[in-house]
């Protein structure tokens, strides 16, 4: 099947993943657990690996987090994370399987991820914390900036669903399609706070949403960023 396919992966897609990376070894475990679309596995992996990239050894706050697998992945990724909070208005109950699956597979991650049913507006964070967000619907993703901002926070988003009619489009349609003015307003809303943002995409196969936003705020939390190594996809 596709990277796209919102098919759920189960023990018959066990073979799916043969090899012997990190990515083949949960695809594994992912479908052990059958509680995720294929498209989410591929999404969240991408992410978290292009995140982990600039990123590492913060306590990670996942917002909008679903099942919580980008905070899971980058965890895995970053051995020297201290931990994760997950929060979202509702934790589905399969994300119970998902964790005990994974947890099962690498028990260094057990209790390193709590979680906070509640919404997003609101959450507190610490300026050394690494706030993401894989598709938050609309202006959610606006309102996961708004966290990230308030306490200066490192960041990254995969935006979708940009609503014309409520996220800020500054103007730009007139020159771009709507929906990527919404994500440059954004990209130019952290640049102007002082926040170096590097903007990168995941594969299309994956999702025609696929416009990455990572930012560090200037200043004395900007040299936890890991640059690329050379040859590195940025």
């Amino acid at each position: 099947m596709k990277p796209s396919s919102r098919a759920r992966l189960t023990r018959f897609t066990v073979a799916d993943f043969p090899g012997d990376t990190l990515f083949d070894a949960v695809g594994r475990v992912v479908s052990e657990a059958a509680c995720l679309p294929r498209k989410e596995l591929f999404e969240a992996w991408a992410v978290a690996k292009r995140v982990h990239r600039r990123l590492a050894g913060r306590p990670i706050v996942d917002l909008a987090a679903g099942h919580g697998l980008l905070a899971h992945l980058l965890l895995l990724l970053d051995p020297t994370a201290p931990g994760a909070r997950c929060v979202d208005r509702r934790r589905p109950q399969s994300a119970d399987a998902l964790e005990a699956a994974l947890v099962a597979r690498w028990p260094r991650l057990a209790g390193k991820v709590r979680w906070e049913v509640r919404d997003v507006a609101g959450v507190e964070v610490d300026p050394g914390d690494l706030v993401v967000s894989v598709h938050a619907c609309g202006v959610l993703t606006d309102r996961v900036l708004d966290v990230a901002l308030a306490a200066r926070a490192a960041v990254a988003v995969l935006p979708c669903c940009q609503s014309l009619a409520r996220c800020d489009t500054g103007g730009l349609e007139v020159w771009m399609d709507g929906r990527l003015a919404v994500d440059a307003v954004r990209a130019l809303r952290l640049r102007a706070a002082g926040y170096h943002v590097h903007l990168q995409r995941i594969p299309d196969e994956i999702t025609p949403q696929n416009r990455l936003i990572v930012a560090t705020p200037a200043g004395p939390q900007a040299a936890a960023v890991a640059p690329c190594t050379p040859g590195e996809e940025p």
